[in-house]
């Protein structure tokens, strides 16, 4: 298992730490081992200290990271939902964790259930899981629901997904058909985002689907180009793009609309 794996090399990198402590005591005999106590003690303390820490974070975790690491998703919400309805312990990863394995497992009901008892127990939480709570809506078909939830939240998330969740919005126009609105929010994102998969997308949708019903086509297209010229210039071809949709896969909202990244890199690089 990974996370066996890891601690396995925690405990050689702590070896060999101690290793190349203890070697100066062998070289230079006992005038230095004079001052170990002084020099050397309070590293191995320091080393000893973050190795027993470590352990029992893993200790305490463990049940968490073995069903994490066999995906294995009806479990796992089970062994969530303990944590946050049985034991009240509403917190940022398990409120992810456990809106993701519904998620994943197609349960997008139990996502906007959770939502609904996030709100009332610590509302904070969902200004911080914005983008998984407006996922669920979308793939449960709740277009113009999603948008106005997107909207809502444009300027109460976390700074690093506001232009994710500008684009979830625009993207939730463009599903429930409010092309003009699309349009407005993809143009602007496409102009400003300084993100190549955000930019790179707005530049495919407006090129494709949102330029043949636009009521300013050329506008539409010219500045469909200038965001695809952007990407280009960046990335320069589609192995670059590639990289970049890897950087960003484990992440939730980016793998629901994985068919639209794949759609976007081909043509912008073909």
């Amino acid at each position: 298992m990974k996370f066996k794996y890891l601690m396995l090399s925690f405990c050689i990198i702590t070896i060999i730490l101690l290793i190349a402590a203890l070697i100066p005591i062998l070289l230079t005999g006992q005038e230095f081992a004079v001052n170990f106590r002084f020099m050397i003690l309070p590293l191995l303390l320091f080393i000893a200290v973050l190795l027993v820490c470590i352990c029992v974070f893993f200790f305490l975790n463990y049940r968490l990271f073995s069903l994490l690491e066999r995906e294995d998703w009806p479990a796992l919400a089970y062994y969530l939902e303990q944590k946050v309805y049985v034991k009240k312990r509403y917190n940022t990863r398990n409120v992810r964790l456990l809106a993701s394995s519904y998620l994943v497992m197609s349960d997008h009901k139990s996502v906007l259930t959770l939502e609904s008892k996030v709100r009332s127990a610590k509302s904070s939480l969902i200004s911080e899981n914005v983008l998984i709570f407006g996922a669920a809506r979308i793939l449960s078909g709740s277009h113009a629901e999603a948008a106005d939830f997107f909207k809502t939240y444009i300027t109460k998330c976390k700074e690093a997904e506001k232009q994710w969740v500008s684009w979830f919005y625009g993207f939730s126009q463009l599903l429930a058909g409010a092309i003009n609105a699309a349009e407005s929010e993809f143009a602007s994102l496409a102009v400003s985002s300084n993100n190549a998969l955000i930019t790179g997308l707005c530049a495919y949708f407006l090129g494709t689907n949102i330029g043949k019903k636009s009521v300013n086509p050329e506008k539409c297209m010219e500045i469909s180009e200038n965001g695809k010229e952007r990407v280009v210039k960046v990335l320069k071809n589609a192995e670059g793009w590639k990289k970049e949709v890897n950087k960003s896969e484990t992440d939730i909202h980016v793998a629901i609309i994985k068919k639209y990244i794949d759609e976007a890199g081909i043509w912008l690089f073909v």
